[in-house]
């Protein structure tokens, strides 16, 4: 049977789904020895039990609300104890066309079943074992509509569940302090209000309000734990209309009450070597930190207290974070891992580049309420650089251009004081200057630049600075063509050589308070020596 469309002389051939086996699922059983006939398509719908079944040689598990269904060849095995109750479908389809159009339009073999499909799946499934001489034509009527359905839930699934559960988290991060409805949200995601809350929980692990509420009392904590307002601000602030509610709902779900909270003495983990640095500044020993190598050479630390960098991954690290209680995670901005850990505990981001060690160190500070000891500890260091400041006024006076070089096999790093590795201290505590040529390439905006040997002529300092030892520089023959002019031009000059191995990139590739300060001693040494 044929149509034309309009404006064409070619045939559209139409293709038909006629149901030829419809069984209840507990009375199927499909293996080796009885596989499916190669000529139809299936559907399974699952309304109850679980169990384990083969797809395409591997084990999915199945419970109520999953459907599995192909109009291509799929290898599928039942074992023949399964505790699997819906309704088995096998059609087969006729078509004009060697390629028919699908009506399922959808590229996954297993997903989630809408309610209404698996009610006609069960009626249609009465129908086949009941059939009624007065309505020939219902069971083929209640196949159509399955399809139907089928069909049209089918457009749900076109965007990938992780990116439009994406969007929708990020829409609650930007808007809980509004009126949210699941509704909303499953309208955002372009996905049905139950097909939203299913996948949501399933993501998160938490349900649509839960997830809101839990946020909204991360925010309230993060307030508190750097200077949050009166309570009832607070309340407006975090998307509730009083205090006493924001704190009801606080007490639920942190366990004590807001003001508890703030005068508690918190338990902190640190997820970067900078901030377990400003900790421990701080006196504060966290309850889990990541610790550099440079750190533990002076103290050693125990295996149960560390914990990996926070750019890697690593298997149980949210377990052992959950394990651990913590009452603050200081971390760098990582708004993926930050959601990740909303269940365990408030986590204070500290924005990469855009703060230097000082503000980091005193956010942290406050944080831990240990303000006083950051000042003291600053003051402390300021009187140190004035005491380098004069000793360099004495021995070199102008201080002029200096650079910092990290080497890699073929290429250096070079750095603004956002990025560290030194210049923080060459650059803001003792007067020197970045060469323009580093200046007018965008350094300051990026923080760091790469630089091949053969260009590092391009950007001429009075001071150079290399953070790797003098034997695996040299090592490095390529830069050794370049670094010996310079060298050399320098080599009758009072302060000695103008290029200096500092021999200690551990040290130096620290951005916090006890590496600036040992940074501090040996750049002082090295200019002075």
């Amino acid at each position: 049977m044929q149509t034309r469309n309009a404006g064409s002389s070619l045939p559209t051939p139409h293709s038909f789904y006629i149901p030829v086996h419809v069984t209840a699922l507990d009375q199927a059983s499909f293996n080796r020895e009885n596989p499916i006939p190669p000529f139809t398509s299936f559907l399974v719908v699952v309304t109850g039990g679980s169990g384990v079944i083969g797809l395409n040689g591997e084990r999915i598990r199945l419970s109520g609300g999953h459907m599995v269904c192909s109009d291509s060849p799929v290898d599928i095995r039942l074992p023949r104890s399964h505790k699997l109750q819906g309704v088995w479908i096998e059609y087969a389809v006729i078509s004009g066309n060697s390629r028919p159009f699908s009506p399922l339009n959808h590229d996954l073999p297993l997903r989630s079943c809408p309610p209404h499909v698996s009610t006609l799946a069960v009626q249609l499934l009465s129908s086949w074992n009941q059939p009624k001489q007065r309505t020939p034509f219902a069971l083929q009527a209640l196949f159509t509509e399955l399809l139907t359905e089928l069909h049209n839930s089918a457009a749900e699934y076109k965007e990938p569940q992780a990116q439009w559960i994406d969007r929708v988290l990020h829409h609650i991060e930007s808007h809980y302090n509004e009126d949210l409805t699941r509704e909303q949200a499953a309208g955002l995601a372009g996905v049905t209000p139950e097909h939203f809350s299913r996948a949501f929980r399933r993501f998160t692990g938490q349900t649509f309000n839960e997830y809101i509420t839990l946020l909204r009392i991360r925010k309230a904590q993060q307030r508190i734990l750097t200077g949050a307002p009166n309570l009832s601000t607070l309340a407006l602030e975090v998307g509730y209309s009083e205090g006493t509610y924001l704190s009801r709902k606080f007490k639920q779900v942190v366990g004590i009450s807001p003001s508890a909270y703030h005068r508690k003495s918190k338990s902190v983990v640190s997820l970067n070597f900078n901030h377990t640095a400003s900790l421990h500044a701080l006196e504060v020993v966290p309850r889990l930190g990541v610790y550099s190598d440079w750190m533990e050479s002076m103290q050693p630390v125990p295996s149960r207290k560390k914990l990996p960098d926070e750019g890697t991954r690593s298997v149980g690290l949210y377990e052992r974070l959950s394990s651990a209680r913590p009452d603050v995670i200081i971390s760098y901005s990582l708004p993926d891992k930050s959601k990740q850990l909303l269940s365990v505990a408030p986590v204070i981001e500290i924005p990469f580049m855009q703060m230097d060690w000082r503000e980091q160190f005193r956010l942290i500070a406050e944080v831990t309420g240990r303000q006083p000891q950051a000042e003291a500890w600053l003051s402390l260091y300021d009187w140190h650089c004035y005491q380098a400041n004069q000793l360099l006024d004495r021995r070199i006076g102008d201080r002029g251009t200096a650079i910092v070089l990290e080497l890699g096999a073929e290429t250096a790093y070079c750095f603004s004081s956002s990025y560290g590795r030194g210049t923080q201290i060459l650059y803001h505590d003792l007067g020197f200057r970045p060469p323009l040529g580093l200046v007018a390439e965008g350094l300051l905006d990026q923080g760091y630049l790469e630089i091949a040997f053969h260009n590092i002529a391009r950007y001429p300092a009075d001071h150079i600075f290399i953070t790797s030892s003098r034997e695996a520089a040299e090592a490095l023959e390529p830069l050794q063509s370049f670094l010996h002019p310079v060298q050399q031009h320098y080599i009758g000059e009072s302060s000695g050589g103008r290029i200096y191995y500092l021999n200690q990139p551990g040290m130096f590739y620290g951005f916090d308070p006890l590496s600036s300060e040992a940074q501090l001693k040996v750049l002082v040494q090295a200019l002075t020596s």
